[in-house]
């Protein structure tokens, strides 16, 4: 049973009716002693909670509500009801344990959406320990082909993503540039019951803001003076599919409030066409920044924030399940063994084992390139510890303290720009190479360029 909770009677009959058409059971209170008499009786599945029951509209009514039926009831999911306005009513209801949260008018393709989400997440999950979980039943009951290593981390992050592909979930995947927060998102759909539809990839951070609109929503010809022709945008290329939104912490904020309108109503305009379309999409959100210490300082917007990451999921550096750089190592090589013909390619014991202790800050990308680029310097059938030192950009990754400055010397803008510059140098201010080299995206890094003032060729 369903519980509808809202002092307004046409907001109650067209929710039961609309619920009792996709097949709930419902049962409908207008205050919060009703509402509760209600779930003494049976406890509910699922509680739509209005936030308001007074003149006032401040939603304390409804934040008290929500807290004596999360304390009555906590494994039951609330989903919130609010206007558009209030949103930040709702993000203080997230905060109380809310599940979700919808605004007025709503949209019923999203509702349904959002009830099923919530309650396949509310299903019981048994733990597994950690040293009892093996890679070879999690192959067999989902599809991480694409994925490389066996340490007790990154098992339990597979069998969390398997455990949530099956939903609607916004998932948020964090990690350090480099960890494979790609693959991890594709691995989400590739498991989804939404794998035959499309997978759309879009890199944030290298979109401006002047572009959002038009790279994300399409435009019609002639809806501003470069429009020429017509343009299908992000979502709809990936309608009825998931679409991957990866650094999403280097959006602006005019933009993350245009976004956060889509992900809430899954509507959107096309630039130049007033008619709505709907969406019908799974969103999947990375970054490698703190987008909480981003919120605290007012530069990611936090009702943004709680819509994206319903589910978080954190990737381990690669520090910490050095145990896989052998196995990674290997697969790379198998990949460059038919991409260059040289199927007697071989890596050493020793070079493995120097391989695992080397400190590697790109993770996963730095490890892929080093072995690539020792493979095509080297030209050897057997690749040792010399071979990879060799390459070894600026020779050994380890810092050596005494170049670092010292404590309280440096602000952390100056420490990175004095990086940046360093590597503009060095690379003879070639942007690719010094963003490949920093692990960020050409659009970050060219962010951080005009912040710094430091001057670069616009045409490269």
């Amino acid at each position: 049973m369903i519980l509808i909770i809202d002092d307004d009677v046409a907001v109650r009959a067209s929710l039961g009716l609309l619920l009792k058409q996709a097949g709930y059971a419902t049962a409908q209170a207008a205050g919060p002693q009703e509402a509760l008499q209600l779930a003494a009786r049976q406890t509910p599945q699922l509680v739509l909670l209005d936030m308001n029951f007074s003149i006032e509209t401040t939603g304390e009514d409804g934040l008290h509500l929500l807290a004596q039926l999360k304390q009555s009831y906590p494994a039951v999911p609330v989903i919130l009801i609010t206007g558009w306005g209030s949103i930040h009513l709702a993000v203080e209801g997230l905060k109380g344990g809310a599940a979700d949260f919808i605004t007025k008018p709503w949209n019923n393709e999203a509702l349904l959406q959002s009830i099923k989400t919530a309650l396949e997440l509310a299903q019981p999950v048994v733990e597994i320990p950690a040293g009892k979980l093996s890679r070879k039943p999690l192959d067999e009951q989902y599809d991480f082909s694409m994925i490389v290593g066996e340490d007790p981390g990154l098992l339990q992050v597979l069998r969390s993503i398997g455990q949530i592909s099956a939903t609607d979930a916004s998932v948020l995947i964090e990690g350090d540039s480099g960890t494979g927060k790609e693959l991890i998102a594709e691995a989400l759909h590739k498991n989804s019951h939404r794998r035959k539809a499309p997978f759309v990839k879009v890199n944030l951070g290298g979109i401006s803001a002047s572009l959002f609109e038009s790279e994300m929503f399409g435009h019609r010809r002639g809806a501003f003076t470069d429009a020429k022709t017509d343009r299908v945008g992000r979502f709809e290329l990936a309608n009825k599919g998931t679409i991957f939104l990866d650094e999403i912490g280097e959006l602006d904020l005019n933009s993350q409030v245009k976004l956060l309108r889509v992900l809430q109503d899954r509507t959107y305009e096309v630039l130049g066409d007033s008619r709505s379309k709907n969406l019908d999409i799974r969103v999947v959100c990375a970054t490698n920044r703190n987008l909480q210490e981003m919120v605290a300082e007012g530069k990611f917007r936090e009702d943004l924030y709680y819509r994206i990451n319903l589910i978080t999921v954190k990737l381990p550096a690669l520090r910490e399940r050095s145990q896989d750089i052998p196995l990674l190592v290997q697969h790379f090589v198998n990949n460059l063994k038919k991409t260059y013909h040289k199927q007697e390619l071989q890596v050493s014991q020793k070079a493995l084992k120097w391989l695992r202790e080397l400190p590697l800050p790109g993770n996963i990308r730095e490890l892929k390139n080093l072995v690539e680029r020792t493979v095509l310097v080297s030209g050897k059938s057997l690749l040792d510890v010399e071979d990879f030192q060799s390459q070894l950009q600026g020779g050994s990754r380890k810092l050596d303290e005494k170049l670092l400055p010292s404590v309280g010397a440096m602000t952390l803008d100056e420490l990175e720009a004095s990086m940046i510059k360093k590597s503009m140098a060095y690379y003879q201010n070639n942007v690719s190479k010094v963003a490949k080299a920093l692990g960020v995206s050409r659009g970050s890094l060219y962010r951080r360029l005009e912040k710094f003032n430091i001057p670069y060729d616009a045409q490269e």
